[in-house]
C-alpha cells in the first residue's frame, strides 16, 4: 500500500452493499474481504470510523412508507444498522482488530452509547470505532449520519462505498449513455439533484468543508486505493 493520503477517516458503507448479491442479509465473504482491507489500513496508521446503512434488513421511509408511522419505520432501521454493526464488529475482532461498537440510541448491554470525546480516544489508540443509529433521530438517512460523525471526530474525507462506481449524470442501469463525473461540487450536486447523497447530508458536507468520495465496494480493495490517492469513483467538494 502507497503512503496513506489521510490520517481520519469516515467509512459509509450501505447495508445493501453488505448484502452482496443478494440484497438482503449479510454476505459475510463480502464482510470478511472488507474488514481484511480496514484491518490493512489499521495497520498503516489509518484512523478508521464507520457507519453502516441497514437497507439489507429494512429501509425505513421506503419499507414503511405508507403502512407506518415514518418515525416508528424509522425506528426500526436504527435498530438494523445495530445489527449490521454487530456483525461488521464480530467479523473484525476474528482478524484480531480492536473495535468499539456506539450507538446513537442508548443499549448499553450490548454497545457503547455515543460519545464524541471517548469515540476520539479510540480512533487514536488504533481502534476501530462503528457508529449505530444513525443521528439516532427519524427523518433523518444514514448517510447524514456518516457526514454528522464525520464532523464531529474530525475526519479528513468521507469515503462513500455504496454498489455504484461513482456519480453519474443520470442513471447509469437506465441510461447506457450516463456520464461518470471524476469531481464534482456540492453546488452542482444539489443543483442537479444527484443521487449522491440525501440533500440534507449533501448540505452539511458543504458546511463542514468535508470532501466526499464516492466509490463502489464490489472491489473492497477500493478502500485503500482511495485512501492512498488513486483516483477511484467521484470526488465532491468545494469549488
Amino acid at each position: 500500500m502507497a503512503k496513506p493520503q489521510y490520517k481520519r477517516v469516515l467509512l459509509k458503507i450501505s447495508g445493501e452493499a453488505l448484502a452482496g448479491d443478494g440484497r438482503r442479509g449479510l454476505d459475510f465473504e463480502v464482510m470478511g474481504q472488507v474488514c481484511d482491507v480496514v484491518r490493512r489500513c489499521i495497520e498503516e496508521g489509518v484512523q478508521v470510523g464507520i457507519v453502516v446503512g441497514g437497507g439489507n434488513f429494512w429501509r425505513g421511509v421506503k419499507d414503511g412508507g405508507g403502512k407506518m408511522d415514518r418515525s416508528r419505520a424509522d425506528h426500526m432501521g436504527m435498530l438494523a444498522t445495530v445489527i449490521n454493526c454487530l456483525a461488521l464488529a464480530d467479523v473484525l475482532e476474528q482478524k484480531g482488530v480492536d473495535v468499539r461498537v456506539q450507538t446513537a440510541i442508548e443499549m448499553r448491554a450490548i454497545a457503547e452509547p455515543y460519545v464524541r470525546l471517548k469515540a476520539i480516544h479510540h480512533l487514536e489508540k488504533g481502534r476501530v470505532v462503528i457508529f449505530g443509529c444513525g443521528t439516532g433521530n427519524p427523518f433523518f438517512s444514514t448517510d447524514t449520519a456518516a457526514v454528522l460523525r464525520a464532523a464531529e471526530i474530525d475526519a479528513d474525507v468521507i469515503l462513500l462505498a455504496k454498489n455504484i462506481d461513482g456519480v453519474y449524470d443520470s442513471d447509469p442501469h437506465v441510461n447506457p449513455n450516463a456520464k461518470k463525473f471524476d469531481i464534482i461540487t456540492y453546488d452542482d450536486v444539489l443543483a442537479r439533484h444527484l443521487e449522491v447523497m440525501d440533500s440534507t447530508a449533501t448540505s452539511l458536507s458543504m458546511d463542514n468543508k468535508i470532501p466526499v468520495i464516492l466509490f463502489a465496494l464490489k472491489d473492497p480493495e477500493n478502500i485503500l486505493r482511495v485512501i492512498s490517492g488513486e483516483k477511484i469513483g467521484t470526488i465532491v467538494k468545494g469549488d
